[in-house]
């Protein structure tokens, strides 16, 4: 999956690697179960749904994707360890300086920090991440869908928000759960 970044956004994503379903339709987040373009939707990070073959126009709403086992697909759990490529995502969060870096995932962000999965709570982190203030969010994923929480999402999108100057179309993100 090619990276979507550039200079100036304001959020960049950060998943695992893509699932062999994104994989094959090069895609990002294109399993039908997953929640990821939904969620965005619904906290209003984007101003529209978007389909996941439409991931290259996020960065016209300030949001950038990348992973951080690029060279591989499949499921969190079923990554080797040599997969991860921490000091690659580093230097392109160096190279692009995004106010934002969130991880869609606990286990992108413990590889990344060195850190067990237990000590990363949802939200925002007290450290930054090459500058980037750190949020590490739950996956919306449909092997997580039993651990899935909006609200950091939620948090996340009013934080974006806030560093942006204003509110997310002068209203509140979605109260309800996503489908």
């Amino acid at each position: 999956m090619p990276d979507v970044l550039r200079p100036g956004l304001t959020l960049v994503l950060v998943g695992t690697a893509p699932s062999r379903i994104s994989a094959a339709a090069r895609a990002y987040y294109a399993n039908p179960g997953n929640k990821f373009w939904r969620t965005l939707h619904a906290v209003r990070l984007t101003p529209t749904l978007l389909d996941p073959q439409e991931y290259a126009r996020l960065p016209d709403f300030g949001i950038g994707l990348t992973d951080v086992a690029k060279r591989h697909s499949g499921v969190d759990a079923a990554l080797p360890a040599h997969a991860f490529a921490p000091d690659e995502l580093r230097g392109k969060l160096r190279r692009y300086q995004p106010s934002l870096v969130a991880f869609t995932s606990k286990r992108g962000a413990a590889e990344t920090l060195g850190v067990p999965t237990a000590r990363l709570p949802y939200g925002p982190q007290p450290q930054a991440l090459e500058g980037a203030e750190l949020w590490v969010l739950p996956s919306t994923s449909p092997l997580a869908h039993s651990h899935f929480v909006l609200e950091p999402w939620q948090a996340l999108a009013a934080r974006v928000a806030e560093l942006r100057g204003g509110t997310r179309d002068g209203n509140e993100s979605h109260p309800h759960a996503v489908p």
